[in-house]
């Protein structure tokens, strides 16, 4: 289902959802790269794969998002952005 064809009144929260969920992926991703980060010493081809698996869920997640429209794509995104002011946070 396309978001345009919404009707109004699911667009609000559905809206609401997407930069939830955009957080929620931000949060997978950048759990990743710091646990990437410290599987790179002892295991540098898991850390490859780790790495090229998160990019792929990244890309189908944002592709099936994209699916629904540009608002959608952006609140996920705005999301994403979020995560990683959030795991930049807790790192320092």
């Amino acid at each position: 289902m396309s978001f345009a064809s919404l009707p109004d009144v699911l667009k609000g929260p559905d809206l609401l959802l997407h930069l939830i969920v955009g957080i929620g992926i931000g949060r997978f991703y950048f759990y990743g790269v710091w646990r990437t980060a410290n599987l790179i010493q002892k295991r540098p081809s898991a850390a490859l794969m780790s790495t090229a698996l998160r990019f792929g869920l990244l890309a189908l997640a944002l592709t099936c998002t994209a699916l629904e429209g540009a608002l959608p794509l952006l609140l996920t995104a705005l999301g994403l952005l979020a995560a990683r002011h959030m795991a930049l946070r807790a790192a320092s």
